[in-house]
């Protein structure tokens, strides 16, 4: 039986003096309500793929904003509680969780099975895997709702993903269709375990010992922030005996949670954290004592293999805070359109009006950068019929931390920003927006810091690998194939990618430039957004005779990008028309948007 928040709270239906109050995104579809969702999908998937997988959105969709919202708001209310022995005294440690989160699981797990998309045919009756751009469509769409089973979803997929990779045929038989299962009762979740207090981001430093025993080894050490800390399924880093110091000395494993008599492995849930955000999701610090493990790949290239996990998570990371700011969008919206002030209506108020935008640009870049990042994956694996490509995997090398970098810093501030629009009561926990502002500031730390997400892009992507001509070879060409832009506007998009990319080049070459890092990435990212939406209008327009996203390349340039004097004043008819037009749900041809591009 599903579970209900309302009945359970035995809550009724809106009193009449409740119409003060703005209301919520209940009885929406976010789906269906969502018209950029839309158009990128039809610019990204293959049609007869987008058509199968419309009815499922649509479902997911509607149950992100009804049923499955009050399960996540309920989830948040009531963590996980960890039970260190069982009744009769044996040291079994045991997470409990409200029924709302197995509502969730099930919906994600089963339902959807969105963890297995990329690696299996039979889900949701298609008969191959899906390409990453579908499948995190799904992900956008149910992290609407519920941020912090994202993580768990993420490392089950991701897991799977570097055991296809480099583990050996009897681990591969023994544990892929357990972390594939779409049935709760035999899927075996995935975890992480990497983090440790003498190392966070400078995972060199890890102090877990790995001892051969046999055709296993035992692990011994402590894991300071283990995500999905119950998952049955654990990769983990750890050095083997004798091997070097640093990162080229760490080993890949993977750890069952139960070994295959049913009794517990040799490690302990010593304590779950108390965290700012992700309530629902029990992450935790685990003790090892011996316990058993399988390696996977080669010894020497564990820290190489684990990242191939972590970069499909910061992908992941990328499109689940785009996800917070498009339901923040969502909320802003519902408040904006249902609140009378003042005796007017909320939207027809200039300021209210600006502020929207400020709400919806971030999102909106958001969203054009993780679907050109997915369908970078999807170029770099050979999704389908095509042949992998190195070029798109360079493409993907530099653009998975830019996006993940910028991306999760707007969130941060957007949230804020959305949650204002509702008012003093936008901060209360009845409402959603206090949920979305603490689940965003997880995403800047969750597999690595700005800081070092801002390396990796930095000195590994540019500097080492050369991955910025790839990258600007791929954004240029859609600049290219947007052939109705007007010809200024195009070489003002051309003129700020070309300086952005020279300025990640030359800090790349100087690493006593590395203060400069972030102000990098940064320009990279929103240059790189402001082409895309560019060239996505120019698709659009050619799909339904929409144009209207070029106003938002446009806000890039003009708020992101241009230098201004910060004593100007802003021009409210130009300002006031484009907002006018991206605030409607009407279609607006090339010509008039043209007129607003000067």
């Amino acid at each position: 039986m599903r579970f209900s928040l309302r009945a359970l709270l035995m809550t009724s239906e809106p009193l009449t003096g409740s119409s003060a109050i703005a209301p919520d995104t209940r009885g929406w579809n976010f789906f269906e309500a969502d018209q950029t969702l839309k158009d990128l999908l039809s610019i990204y998937l293959e049609p007869r793929l987008l058509a199968h997988m419309q009815p499922w959105l649509h479902r997911l969709g509607h149950m992100a904003a009804n049923e499955l919202d009050e399960a996540a708001a309920f989830a948040d209310k009531h963590p996980p509680v960890l039970h260190p022995r069982d009744r009769f005294g044996n040291d079994l440690q045991t997470i409990e969780y409200h029924p709302a989160y197995h509502q969730l699981e099930k919906a994600a797990y089963e339902i959807f099975g969105i963890h297995a998309m990329s690696h299996k045919p039979g889900v949701m009756d298609w008969p191959t895997p899906y390409p990453a751009v579908a499948k995190h469509a799904l992900t956008f769409l149910f992290n609407q709702v519920e941020f912090g089973l994202g993580c768990p979803i993420n490392v089950t997929d991701s897991g799977a993903h570097v055991l296809k990779l480099f583990g050996d045929d009897a681990l591969k038989q023994r544990y892929l269709p357990r972390m594939l299962a779409q049935n709760l009762d035999t899927l075996w979740q995935g975890a992480q375990f990497m983090t440790e207090k003498e190392g966070g981001s400078d995972v060199g430093r890890l102090t877990t010992v790995a001892r051969r025993d046999g055709d296993c080894w035992r692990i011994t050490g402590e894991k300071w922030f283990c995500s999905n800390a119950d998952g049955k399924a654990v990769l983990l880093l750890a050095r083997p005996e004798g091997a070097a110091q640093g990162t080229r000395g760490l080993g890949l494993f993977l750890m069952p949670r139960f070994l295959e008599d049913g009794t517990p492995n040799s490690y302990r849930i010593v304590r779950l954290k108390d965290k700012l955000g992700t309530r629902s999701m029990a992450s935790g610090e685990c003790a090892l004592d011996g316990a058993l493990a399988y390696q996977v790949g080669s010894l020497e290239r564990g820290f190489v293999q684990m990242a191939e996990m972590v970069n499909w998570s910061r992908l992941s990371n990328g499109v689940k805070s785009s996800a917070l700011m498009r339901r923040a969008c969502h909320d802003a919206r519902a408040v904006m359109d249902g609140r009378t002030v003042f005796g007017m209506k909320l939207i027809d108020k200039p300021l209210a009006r600006r502020q929207m935008m400020k709400i919806l640009l971030p999102s909106e870049q958001s969203m054009s950068m993780w679907c050109f990042t997915a369908a970078a994956l999807d170029e770099a694996e050979g999704y389908g019929d095509r042949a992998p490509s190195q070029e798109a995997a360079a493409v993907l090398r530099l653009a998975t931390p830019v996006m993940k970098f910028r991306i999760t810093r707007e969130a941060r501030m957007q949230t804020g920003d959305a949650l204002e629009m509702r008012g003093g009561i936008g901060y209360v926990e009845d409402f959603v927006s206090p949920r979305l502002l603490r689940d965003a500031h997880l995403g800047s730390v969750w597999e690595g810091t700005s800081n070092i997400v801002a390396l990796d892009a930095v000195t590994r992507a540019v500097r080492r690998h050369r991955c910025h001509e790839p990258y600007a070879a791929a954004v240029r060409a859609r600049l290219e194939e947007a052939t109705d832009l007007p010809v200024d506007f195009r070489e003002s998009l051309s003129d700020y990618f070309n300086r952005a990319v020279a300025m990640v080049t030359r800090f790349a070459e100087q690493p006593e430039h590395e203060a400069g890092y972030r102000q990098a990435c940064t320009n990279l990212y929103h240059a790189t957004s402001a082409i895309l939406m560019a060239w996505e209008a120019n698709r659009i327009h050619a799909l339904r005779g929409d144009a209207r996203r070029l106003l938002f390349a446009k806000a890039v340039l003009d708020h992101r990008l241009a230098a201004r004097d910060p004593f100007a004043p802003i021009d409210p008819a130009s300002e006031e028309r484009a907002s006018y037009l991206l605030l409607r749900s009407v279609p607006v041809g090339m010509d008039e948007v043209r007129s607003l591009l000067a």
